[in-house]
């Protein structure tokens, strides 16, 4: 062609996979027409990165321009989507593209701003585009001057040869799949630039230092045309491309797009390992809440949650409480070899080193995490629940690791969960201690020994342990030489129940001792009861035991809505007897029967409450039958034999932990 003659194409593509291709198809048929057969793989390439990133990034149809004189090509990318590409320019102006373009579109823009002669971008009113000029040798002026060796044309990698370097994927299901992937990316890259070697660095900002991820052929040689390219990853990571390799306008930006992606790639493979990881975290966390949660003991709690750190966060462990002056104490201890306890415990205990207590102190006194100083390697974070301080835990680092920013949050957050389980126990031994307090000032502490008559009694209370039941028991002398027992239930647990389990005591005691019929006292507590019970009820069974002759026992039995209790004869026969009346607190009148029961000698009289009769396993009860068919092989026995075999015959009918107080008290014939 002579002249300034031109030729054109113009063509619309869809936003199709197939798109890159067909442009280079109309970019390479335009070049043979122009006899610009030198400018093949330069204008292949850049047509193939402008288009690709114009269907990723617009999704939209695309207008292709290719332009064709005897000193070059000029091709134009245009797309319809809204928004600012960069600096606008024309392809006739000479405005250079400004950083933000760069910054906006990636590898595609930094390989057109080597190997074009020119390029910049336009703005249409439906869109933007981007253009590139490839100048014929000799024909334009060189947008790229030389820093280096010149640069021949025909050695070049073709498009095709670029475009699969950069197809390269990672395998997430191989054994190193990052450094298969770095390996596979520098042997192609080397294999395209005539590298001898090539090798990636990279820290993962672990405390290990920098390590090779991969290697192509014979190391980078110290002071050779060595080409470095650090990755851009985030910190505390860093890392960096070593190409040995000549610089060249090619090789420099092939060895930057290389890094791209590697930087991508482990960017990606980091944000991946860190959800595993905090998804392990969860985990973790949530199994160690669920263990503390299900012991109630400060001891062993204590004892649980060096055994949760040691050895996932730490080498070792160890628990200090505070004691009434605010000093750590030595609760427990862990260690990944257990025979380094000694060491440890003599290292952190109240005879260790001071610098190691001061450390403790001041995680005390700040309530933030706080290095400990050699010999212990490590930090201690306070134990806080509700407020209040109630030690620390310390923590040694493994050999070669230091903690990262997630352990030790992991850390803070075990430490926050252990402190609110020992602030947990300690409350629930507190409750304990009450509650048997409570349990024991409403029972006798001993029953009286009585000349001819056998008492004997057993309790075993629920197994909340914290929890006050309203079973209760009682022996006293009448003002007449009788001896009566008491056996009652009030219904409900807690403190409401034991304190009118208290009153009801109370009150029989005062009206017995003053005289009063066993019949007026049940009346004069049912008035009480209505009056103050606060819609509680109580069963109750009385017994005043008399001596009758030589060596027999009357007993008048009261039952105000009371199990009847059980008969043992001598000889083996037992029944149930007495007549049972209306409970206490019910209603504004009460029946109270009395039934006489004479007492031979060996005979047993057994009391008890519904905790025994209503002992369960799965839908079955114990039942009073059952209760009546374990007392009669006992008799013969002593009281104290009778109470303790039914108490065991009771407990042994279910593997659960009582639900209800069980009392049993037996009064024998012993004359």
């Amino acid at each position: 062609m002579g002249g300034k003659q031109r030729a054109v194409r113009r063509v619309r593509l869809p936003a199709d996979r197939r798109t890159p291709a067909a442009a280079r198809g109309l970019v390479r048929a335009l070049l043979a027409e122009a006899r610009l057969d030198e400018l093949t793989d330069e204008a292949l390439l850049l047509t193939t990165e402008l288009t690709t990133n114009a269907v990723i990034h617009a999704g939209t149809e695309l207008d292709i321009e290719a332009v064709a004189d005897e000193t070059g090509l000029c091709v134009t990318v245009m797309d319809f989507a809204p928004g600012a590409l960069g600096q606008p320019s024309t392809p006739d102006g000479d405005g250079p593209a400004g950083t933000s373009v760069l910054a906006e579109r990636g590898r595609g823009l930094l390989l057109v701003d080597h190997f074009a002669s020119s390029w910049g971008t336009t703005h249409h009113t439906e869109g933007k585009g981007v253009w590139f000029r490839l100048d014929r040798p000799g024909a334009g002026p060189d947008a790229h001057p030389a820093t280096g060796p010149a640069v021949h044309r025909s050695a070049v990698p073709s498009a095709e040869a670029m475009a699969d370097l950069l197809r390269i994927d990672l395998d997430p299901h191989a054994d190193d799949a990052i450094g298969d992937f770095a390996t596979e990316l520098l042997s192609r890259l080397a294999e395209l630039v005539g590298a001898s070697g090539a090798l990636v660095r990279f820290d993962w900002g672990d405390g290990a230092g920098p390590r090779v991820v991969a290697r192509h052929g014979r190391p980078p040689r110290p002071g050779g045309d060595t080409i470095r390219v650090p990755l851009a990853v985030s910190r505390p990571s860093s890392g960096e491309l070593e190409l040995d390799a000549p610089a060249s306008a090619y090789v420099g930006p092939l060895a930057t797009v290389v890094a791209e992606r590697l930087a991508l790639t482990l960017e990606n493979d980091r944000l991946r390992r860190a959800d595993l990881r905090r998804q392990t975290w969860l985990t973790f966390l949530a199994e160690a809440s669920e263990l503390l949660a299900h012991s109630l003991d400060v001891e062993l709690t204590l004892a649980l949650i060096p055994q949760l750190v040691v050895p996932r966060l730490g080498q070792w462990c160890a628990v200090h409480t505070t004691n009434e002056w605010g000093e750590p104490r030595l609760a427990a201890t862990a260690h990944a070899d257990e025979e380094e306890l000694p060491k440890l415990r003599a290292l952190l205990d109240v005879d260790g080193p001071e610098s190691v207590l001061a450390a403790l102190r001041e995680a005390l006194r700040t309530g933030s995490h706080t290095p400990l100083g050699p010999p212990a390697e490590g930090f201690a974070v306070p134990l806080v629940a509700r407020g209040q301080r109630l030690g620390t835990l310390a923590v040694g680092r493994h050999v070669g690791h230091r903690h990262d920013p997630d352990e030790i949050a992991v850390l803070e957050d075990v430490a926050r969960r252990s402190a609110l389980a020992v602030d947990n126990a300690r409350i629930h031994a507190e409750r304990r201690r009450v509650a048997h307090t409570l349990q024991q000032s409403l029972l006798p502490p001993v029953l009286p020994l009585v000349s001819g008559i056998g008492f004997a009694a057993e309790y075993v209370p629920t197994g909340d342990e914290a929890e006050v039941g309203g079973d209760f028991y009682d022996v006293l002398p009448l003002p007449d030489g009788r001896w009566l027992v008491v056996v009652g239930d009030v219904s409900g647990k807690g403190v409401q129940a034991a304190t009118i389990t208290g009153l009801v005591r109370d009150v029989i005691r005062v009206l017995v001792r003053d005289g009063r019929p066993l019949d007026e006292a049940l009346v004069r507590l049912n008035e009480t009861l209505v009056e103050r019970g606060g819609g509680r009820y109580c069963t109750l069974a009385l017994a005043a035991v008399a001596r009758h002759g030589r060596d027999r026992l009357t007993v008048s039995l009261h039952l105000a809505g009371h199990d009847q209790p059980v008969l043992v004869r001598s000889d083996g026969r037992a029944s149930f007897v007495g007549t049972s009346g209306t409970a206490l607190g019910l209603l504004q009148t009460i029946t109270s029967p009395m039934t006489e029961v004479p007492l031979a000698p060996g005979d047993a009289l057994v009391f008890y409450t519904d905790g025994v009769t209503e002992r369960r396993r799965g839908r079955e009860l114990f039942g009073s039958a059952r209760l009546r068919d374990a007392a009669a092989p006992l008799a013969g026995y002593s009281a104290e034999v009778v109470a303790a075999r039914l108490r065991s015959v009771t407990l042994g009918f279910s593997a659960e932990a009582p639900r209800d107080d069980i009392a049993i008290l037996v009064l024998r014939n012993e004359l």
